[in-house]
């Protein structure tokens, strides 16, 4: 059997619960930053839209992990389930990081999930906003 066909529940159709369990999957394994662990919850074809940038694998969704925590210290995230249907998972999140300077930021935004029926998630919309914030304004306890 194949990694791919591994089921990697919960599997689709998702009801509440099984979307809520996706989700929290999913916070945790970000908040690794261990892009490799990451990797592993998407399709080998996964396609992905994370602001500007568009990925398809995940050989590429490796690499862009590894550029984003390289240069986002401290970070993290929370996500919480906006809506489900099927295979489809909505989320909203935000997460806070800071940069080289020092300068703290809270990113915030949506992504929109398609899983197939493995459970795996085959494609990755997110759109993103950043805001500066001070240290005194972080919300998001995180490593440090």
């Amino acid at each position: 059997m194949s990694e791919q066909t591994v089921p990697r529940p919960p599997l689709p159709p998702f009801d509440e619960a099984g979307a809520r369990a996706k989700v929290q999957a999913a916070e945790d394994a970000w908040n690794t930053r261990d892009p490799q662990r990451v990797a592993a919850a998407y399709t080998v074809d996964s396609q992905w839209r994370n602001r500007d940038e568009f990925l398809t694998g995940r050989d590429q969704i490796v690499a862009f992990l590894t550029r984003k925590w390289a240069r986002e210290h401290d970070y993290a995230l929370r996500k919480s389930l906006w809506a489900f249907t099927g295979d489809r998972i909505a989320v909203r999140f935000e997460y806070e990081w800071r940069d080289d300077t020092g300068q703290w930021w809270r990113s915030h935004g949506n992504e929109m999930w398609q899983f197939d029926a493995a459970g795996y998630m085959s494609r990755r919309e997110a759109s993103i906003n950043d805001v500066r914030i001070s240290a005194s304004d972080r919300r998001i306890p995180g490593r440090s």
